[in-house]
């Protein structure tokens, strides 16, 4: 069985939506094996988002992640990175399948709803930032 961390971002958290997600990632048959809510600090958002450090929207990303409570959450299940992402559908609400999160949630490409993990390797990073260095294992 493989893990995912998903995080809920804070647009659907303050829209009410962390049920209808969670409920979306169940009925598909993936598991929750860890969850938490969390005020990201700036600390652990640059953590997270490492990879997009001098792009020219990384100040936005980690001013839009720290703005209030966002959901962290480790999903189980088989294939749980390729589903999950297929469940949370294109970066792009405009462009994601209809009844994907993006599209039934998303505001646009910045403000899109969620967020999973695109390899186990990064994962294993991404719960560490969010669970701590004892739950790296999830």
């Amino acid at each position: 069985m493989e893990k995912t961390l998903v995080l809920i971002k804070p647009d659907a958290v303050e829209r009410s939506l962390i049920g209808n997600i969670i409920a979306l990632y169940e009925k598909s048959g993936l598991t929750v094996k860890a969850l938490r809510m969390v005020h990201a600090d700036k600390s652990s958002a640059e953590e997270h988002y490492v990879e997009h450090y001098g792009r020219p929207y990384y100040d936005n990303l980690i001013a839009y992640i720290t703005r209030s409570p966002l959901v962290a959450m480790v999903l189980e299940g088989e294939d749980a990175i390729a589903r999950v992402r297929e469940i949370n559908g294109k970066t792009d609400p405009r462009q994601a399948a209809e009844g994907t999160i993006r599209a039934l949630y998303g505001i646009s490409t910045s403000e899109n709803t969620v967020h999973a993990s695109d390899s186990p390797e990064s994962a294993k990073r991404e719960a560490e930032v969010w669970f701590g260095p004892e739950k790296k294992d999830l």
